[in-house]
């Protein structure tokens, strides 16, 4: 028994329920939370599509942006990532005194992000937003969006990177509420601010701000109630040695997100040189449909980590082993079938965010290519999500690394010049890195996972 009176492993679900209903229930409002947080800026596109005359060059104003909105999300990720996935360990270990330490000083390392990171931002952004792919047609939606945008940093931060706090207790349905709560909030601020108050891509930037904020109090105020077995105290709200563990931890997440910001750059940058700016409209058309994919994976992900990382900290080795190989057969199936229905029908698809014809034969040409890869991706999202609960920073580092940096990074730049290939190169590049990716991920964890879990 911990001090507070919270039962260690034998009596905590995650120990005792069986491993695939647990998963189940804790994959389930996760997804549904991944869901509503890729709302955001779906829905922020999908209106803005719609403004009269200038609906297309906002979308892809917003659309440059994207980056620097992930740029954001992945210091939290940073964050989140690192502790949650601790906080567990040290729950299942019974020490819920270290767990609420790692929490307060992680709400520290957030709130001086939130101070540094949009100070610096708002003081570059116009030749940040110029070298990611903004044209003088797109730069004054991107401006704006993003000026609007980095004010609410501190509630993203608060929002992304304390709610795998509650997952990390097996609370995923309150975790999932959070996430609804923003979402729903945006969808409905949305066409309020965006149409009716007439506010176009400033409402949609307002729209989100409100919406993180309404979310961030909520994941506040159930981490500082009672209901919370990982209690947020005013004085644990403090720099802590224990942040060098967090951080090394969360790097992982960090890099495959951050690099996703340097990506999706190098995409824009290239389909700007060598296509213009309908082919970065349809880049930023495919990747918010390939969010969908990640909303089902990451969702599954961050819910059956709780699970490994409490076993693996209690000791018993054989959930841990049927929670991962659950989460394999799943992860490869879904994705699988995902990627066929954007390769049978990429123009349905692609006529949910526009109706310009140029725009959607892109579309419809390149998602299949872009696509086709993400199905055995799923693979390295397992391998990384077990490696991170077991809290093995370096194998889960060196993954994030391989894909983003040493294969699809170089690859995008390399591939439009050679042999004549031009924009293709470019959406070419991601499926060789997922399926590369993918096949070293299940080598190294074939390799690695027998010393891990030895008895």
């Amino acid at each position: 028994m911990s001090e507070d009176g919270v039962p260690g492993g034998s009596g905590n679900p995650l120990a005792t329920r069986p491993v695939g209903r647990l998963a189940v229930s804790l994959a389930v409002p996760a997804v549904i939370a991944q869901a509503c947080n890729a709302l955001y800026t779906i829905v922020d596109r999908l209106f803005l599509a719609h403004i009269p005359e200038v609906g297309d060059l906002a979308m892809t104003g917003v659309g440059v942006c994207f980056p620097i909105l992930l740029a954001v999300s992945s210091f939290a990720s940073l964050v989140g990532s690192g502790g949650a996935p601790l906080a567990s360990i040290e729950l299942g270990r019974g020490n819920v005194r270290k767990a609420e330490r790692i929490l307060g000083s992680s709400v520290a390392a957030l709130i001086a992000i939130a101070v540094v990171l949009p100070t610096l931002l708002q003081i570059f952004k116009e030749p940040i937003l110029l070298a990611f792919g903004a044209s003088e047609a797109t730069i004054p939606y991107a401006m704006e969006f993003l000026t609007v945008y980095l004010s609410g940093t501190v509630f993203v931060q608060f929002a992304l990177g304390l709610n795998t706090f509650i997952t990390a207790q097996g609370r995923a349905r309150v975790a999932m509420t959070s996430t609804l709560i923003g979402a729903l909030s945006s969808v409905a601020l949305d066409p309020l601010f965006i149409f009716a108050l007439d506010m176009g891509v400033y409402g949609a930037a307002l729209a989100n701000v409100v919406a993180q904020a309404l979310s961030a109090a909520w994941v506040i105020g159930f981490l500082s109630s009672r209901r919370s077995v990982i209690r947020l105290r005013l004085r644990d709200i403090r720099p802590d040695p224990v942040l060098k563990s967090v951080v090394m931890l969360g790097v992982s997440p960090f890099i495959m997100q951050f690099t996703e910001c340097v990506i999706q750059v190098v995409f824009n940058a290239s389909l700007q040189r060598f296509g213009g700016d309908e082919y970065v409209g349809a880049m930023t058309i495919i990747t918010s449909l390939m969010q969908l994919i990640t909303v089902f994976s990451n969702g599954m992900t961050q819910g059956v980590q709780p699970i490994v990382g409490y076993n693996f900290g209690a000791r018993r080795f054989d959930r841990v082993r049927r929670a991962y190989r659950g989460m394999f057969v799943v992860q490869i199936a879904l994705n699988s079938a995902m990627v066929a229905a954007f390769m049978l029908a990429p123009g349905l698809f692609a006529g949910m965010f526009t109706s310009d014809p140029t725009i959607t034969g892109i579309v419809v040409r390149m998602l299949p290519v872009f696509c086709c890869g993400m199905g055995v991706f799923g693979i390295q999202n397992v391998v990384q999500c077990s490696f991170v609960g077991m809290g093995q920073a370096k194998p889960s580092l060196f993954l994030a690394v391989f894909r983003k940096i040493i294969l699809l990074v170089p690859l995008a730049l390399i591939l439009p010049h050679v042999a004549g290939l031009g924009v293709l190169g470019v959406f070419v590049a991601e499926p060789i890195s997922d399926i590369t990716s993918a096949i070293v991920a299940g080598l190294l964890f074939r390799g690695l996972i027998p010393a891990l879990l030895s008895e």
